[in-house]
């Protein structure tokens, strides 16, 4: 090989070598503050074109320590603030019953039970009423072998004297009756007629010792059978009640809606919309109860007067000047005389002479008297005349 060929081929080696450099880049360490380290990369075309370099962040040298990360300082917990003190609730003023407090004894089921806690709650501030609720749950007219009531009222009326009996009962009864050892079934016509004397004998244990009876109806079910036996055994007691010499308490409306069905939720003795049946539709909520006492409230306090309804005022001369009446020696005007209306000394009253005569007919006379209507004045609204044709003008020929 010649020296020359030998010169050249080492040329093209050393062009082939930089043209390889150049193509993979160069590199070249730049130092920043911060210990950092950056590296440039430049490719071929940057190098011949002119490009602007591309800068690669590239993670630090092994050498170079990182900034450890300071932890956040995390306020310390605070400490729990004691809680405030809860004033106590002041207790209700609990009136004080009268050793002569008149009684309302209530018998029944548990329907009368209910009826109880809200004639309790109607009457805690009338000092001169007790309530004494004893309602039997299971209990009826029916079942005499289970309870008979008949002769547990005696003994009640016995023991507690009351001033007056209210009963609620019926809503267990609606179920077949041992009559003279056979057992008849539910809503036949000896049942019925049997039921009727129970009821009748049952009102008149009361009436017959002068106290005022009072018999609470029943109110209306969720289940239509029970509300449509309800109203046949209401219209049973009012029959039978006010023969005996009692008062039927009719609540019939106080628990259905303007079209006679049972409702959940209803008016409560505030007309607030409150729930007043349980969720079985038959039991009654407190607010039930105390609806309920709300109807037999009024019969009560009309029967046992003011010592049931203490704030009541009661009207007469001892109490005159408290209402702003002037005293009966008071001075006072003198009354007008109904003589002398206008003060002028006259003695008549007005309409007492005869009107004066008058020489000619009024319109009305004789209209009545003699049959003739007077011609309306021209151009009034009732003239009904004809204008009168007016005479063609007269043109002279020239």
């Amino acid at each position: 090989m010649r020296k020359s060929d030998h010169k050249r081929k080492l040329g093209g080696r050393t062009l082939l070598t930089a043209a390889l450099v150049l193509s993979f880049g160069v590199t070249a360490p730049v130092h920043f503050a911060g210990a950092q380290e950056r590296y440039q990369r430049r490719s071929i075309l940057d190098f011949f074109l002119g490009r602007r370099a591309v800068e690669e962040e590239y993670p630090p040298a092994p050498d170079v320590q990182r900034p450890r990360p300071q932890k956040k300082r995390t306020a310390p917990p605070k400490a729990a603030a004691a809680p405030k003190a809860v004033a106590p609730v002041p207790d209700e003023d609990v009136v004080q019953k009268q050793e002569n407090a008149q009684k309302i004894l209530i018998v029944g089921d548990f329907l009368a039970s209910g009826l109880g806690d809200g004639m309790t709650e109607a009457f805690k501030t009338s000092p001169g009423v007790v309530i004494d609720a004893r309602g039997n749950v299971s209990s009826g007219l029916v079942r005499d072998d289970y309870y008979d009531w008949p002769e547990q009222l005696l003994k009640m009326m016995d023991e507690v004297k009351p001033a007056i009996v209210v009963v609620m009962i019926g809503a267990n009864d609606r179920q077949q009756m041992a009559i003279n050892g056979t057992k008849e079934k539910f809503r036949t016509d000896a049942w019925y007629a049997e039921y009727q004397k129970r009821v009748l004998n049952f009102g008149k244990e009361v009436t017959s010792r002068k106290i005022p009876l009072l018999w609470v109806g029943l109110p209306a079910f969720d289940s239509d059978s029970m509300t449509a036996d309800a109203v046949q055994m209401n219209q049973l007691f009012r029959k039978q009640i006010e023969s005996a010499g009692g008062e039927f308490v009719d609540i019939w409306d106080g628990f259905v809606n303007e079209g006679g069905e049972f409702i959940v939720t209803g008016s409560d003795i505030n007309g607030q919309q409150v729930r007043l049946r349980t969720s079985d539709g038959i039991n009654l909520t407190q607010a039930g109860r105390r609806k309920v006492a709300f109807y037999v409230e009024k019969p009560a306090r009309r029967i046992l007067g003011t010592q049931a309804s203490p704030d009541l005022v009661r009207l007469d001369t001892s109490n005159l000047p408290s209402l702003g009446l002037p005293e009966p020696n008071a001075p006072h005007t003198q009354p007008i005389s109904l003589s002398d209306p206008n003060l002028d000394g006259g003695s008549e009253l007005l309409g007492a002479k005869a009107p004066p005569i008058s020489l000619t007919k009024s319109p009305r006379d004789i209209l009545v008297q003699d049959g003739m209507v007077e011609q309306a004045p021209a151009g009034r609204v009732d003239d009904y005349r004809l204008p009168a044709a007016k005479e063609p003008k007269q043109v002279s020929a020239k």
